[in-house]
């Protein structure tokens, strides 16, 4: 007993429907429309096989159905014995990509691509590498007589010839089964012939031809004609023949070989290489739409890095200016928090208390007063400050020129006197003051030095219109009392700033025996300050951040244009063998490349923005974080935008994006 193989395409009372039966609100009934209404057949491998029939006969969908384009409502499918409703999504792409090959009536080639990038599309979805799938498409472009069309795109080709580059790209992976929808309907009659004589070529070397047709002298060229009408087959010529021994497929094998099939796809590089080249193109091809596109990336990321790098600079400048006499500092002040209690007094041995809590560096006596100032015939009123010589390492404050005092002249009770840059103008001009008397509160006293210039620092008070003594000299000689104004404490972490305020409280209150006094924590302020300003800069950051969101939603909505407008082209790819994640992939990858184009972009503008800023005086640093951080977002808001039109493209009904226009 002889058992013979399954046919290669096997149909069983194939129902096609469309609609449903529904009622409408006008109690209308909509009913189902039957394309197709129990077709069974059997196709062999190796036969020329043509479908014929009218206009409207379910011919196409016919075809769709058998190219694994479209799926039956009802009925069996058969693929070598194998029954295709089983197929996942991933098989049914891999078979339209290794078995089937569709020569279509409008060519359906895609438009930015040249004759040899479209003949290769379907071995760039089977994973072929670059030169073998360039030394195939070109060996078939040479046989079919194209060999000096190679890299012509399809509006420079006539219409014989994009039908014959569209017959190479069937031919592509193997072309074993060819799926002809009236290859000779857009041709003149001499082109036509052409056509079918290669069709004709093809079925002679073993390939298995589909015909769909309506013109009944094409059909009359096939080895077997099957009539259509009305969604049913009201003719057959032949029974289907046994497979030849030149029959270019076994189809047992083939699905055999299905799951390493599916399971083979090209390295990530070599996908990503090509879903950049075609989103690149695309770009080129639309290149104002795209400048559109990235105008508003450009100007999401430029505003992110100019208002980071403003809120930067301002605030460095913020913070210098309050760290004019050092951050980590504390004071100690005269008077309690109660106003109706002891006023409080602090002495020179409330400074030796101080001194001695961990984590004091240096604690300071200071006492604060204003004195008539004078040199020749100009006098002036200046604050009077007396302090220790630890003053420049306490207040950070060293003068530019002469020098400061000295723990000696602390002792003597020197009169010498440093002065502040406005006290100097007042009684010097431009004159170098070191080396001159002046004097203070009618006391002679010697100039050693100016102090560099500090500016105000709160308030209105101005810090560089002062004079400063040795605190012996000052107290004794000019004020006449050692109560202190405060004491000025260097601390030497300002982590512990609390901590160590806390811990001088509990000390001096010990020693008081009551709280009169107060501890004010500069360190703290400045802290607060910092974060304040921190906040600040972040909130520009976000709010220039939200141009970054608008020019997403502009992404969004040319790459939502761009699925409309190449809706075609992605039924192309789809019957050529793409699976849906390689249309996710090459849409989301057009995405990120205006997203990372566009981010270059703006970080080049914002960079010349803020250099340009710089020159004009306004306080900007540019920050690596904030530069990686704008162009990442860009980056992202390009995947995260770009991928609900590149999901929606990677879910069109392959049926329905070949037909639209």
């Amino acid at each position: 007993m002889v058992s013979h193989a399954p046919p290669l395409i096997e149909l069983r009372n194939i129902v096609k429907s469309y609609g449903a039966n529904t009622a409408s609100a006008d109690g209308a009934q909509s009913a189902v429309t039957r394309v197709l209404d129990g077709v069974s057949l059997s196709i062999e491998a190796g036969e020329f096989v043509a479908i014929v029939g009218a206009s409207g006969s379910g011919k196409s969908t016919l075809m769709h159905i058998l190219g694994c384009l479209d799926r039956p409502s009802a009925g069996q499918y058969l693929f070598a014995g194998r029954d295709i409703a089983g197929f996942s999504a991933d098989e049914l792409a891999w078979l339209r990509r290794e078995a089937f090959g569709f020569v279509f009536q409008d060519y359906h080639l895609i438009a930015t691509e040249s004759a040899r990038e479209n003949v290769e599309m379907p071995a760039i979805y089977s994973g072929a590498s670059e030169a073998e799938r360039r030394r195939r498409a070109d060996d078939l472009l040479i046989r079919l007589g194209l060999d000096n069309r190679l890299d012509h795109r399809p509006n420079q080709l006539s219409g014989g010839q994009q039908q014959r580059v569209s017959i190479c790209r069937a031919l592509m992976n193997g072309g074993h089964i060819v799926l002809a929808d009236e290859p000779t309907g857009a041709l003149d009659s001499k082109t036509g012939a052409e056509v079918m004589r290669l069709l004709e070529d093809l079925a002679g070397d073993g390939h298995t031809i589909i015909l769909i047709t309506h013109d009944r002298d094409v059909a009359a060229r096939a080895r077997r004609i099957i009539e259509i009408r009305d969604g049913q087959i009201i003719a057959d010529s032949g029974a289907p023949a046994r497979a030849s021994r030149r029959a270019s497929l076994d189809a047992g094998a083939l699905v055999a070989s299905m799951t390493a099939g599916v399971a083979r796809s090209a390295s990530f590089g070599a996908d990503l290489r090509d879903a950049l080249r075609a989103a690149w193109r695309v770009m080129w091809i639309n290149s104002f739409r795209t400048l559109l596109t990235l105008l508003g990336i450009v100007i999401g990321v430029a505003s992110v890095i100019v208002m980071m790098a403003i809120g930067a600079g301002t605030q460095k400048q913020v913070l210098e200016k309050m760290a004019t006499f050092g951050s980590n500092r504390l004071y100690v002040i005269p008077g309690g928090d109660n106003p109706r209690g002891p006023g409080g007094t602090l002495s020179l041995d409330d400074v030796s208390i101080v001194r001695d809590v961990p984590n004091v560096t240096a604690a300071m006596p200071f006492l604060n007063s204003t004195v008539t100032v004078r040199y020749g015939n100009i006098d002036a009123q200046s604050p009077l400050w007396a302090v220790t010589e630890e003053a420049p390492r306490v207040l950070n404050w060293k003068p530019v020129r002469g020098v400061f005092f000295s723990a000696d002249d602390e002792r003597r009770l020197a009169t010498v006197v440093l002065l502040g840059k406005r006290v100097r103008e007042k009684l010097f001009g431009a004159t170098d003051p070191v080396g001159h008397y002046i004097l203070v509160n009618n006391v002679p006293f010697q100039v050693i030095g100016e102090l560099e210039e500090k500016g105000a620092t709160s308030g209105d008070a101005d810090n560089d219109n002062m004079i400063m003594v040795p605190w012996s000299t000052g107290s004794y000689r000019l004020v006449g009392t050692t109560n202190l104004s405060w004491i000025s404490v260097l601390i030497d972490r300002l982590d512990l700033a609390d901590e160590t305020a806390q811990k001088i409280n509990q000390t001096l209150e010990r020693a008081h025996r009551l709280h009169d006094f107060e501890v004010y924590n500069q360190a703290a302020s400045v802290k607060a300050q910092t974060e304040t300003q921190s906040t600040l800069t972040l909130m520009l950051g976000l709010i220039a951040a939200i141009s970054l969101v608008v020019g997403g939603i502009g992404v969004m909505n040319i790459m939502l244009m761009t699925v409309r407008e190449r809706t075609r082209e992605i039924g192309i790819r789809i019957a050529t063998g793409a699976r849906q994640r390689d249309i996710l992939r090459q849409f989301v990858t057009e995405a990120t490349v205006v997203s990372c184009v566009g981010g270059t972009l703006g970080v080049a503008a914002g960079l010349i923005i803020g250099t340009g800023l710089i020159a004009a005086g306004i306080p900007a640093i540019f920050s690596i974080r904030a530069i990686l951080g704008a162009f990442t977002c860009a980056l992202l808001t390009g995947l995260v935008f770009g991928f609900m039109p590149a999901r929606q493209a990677a879910r069109l009904d392959p049926v329905v994006a070949l037909t639209s226009e």
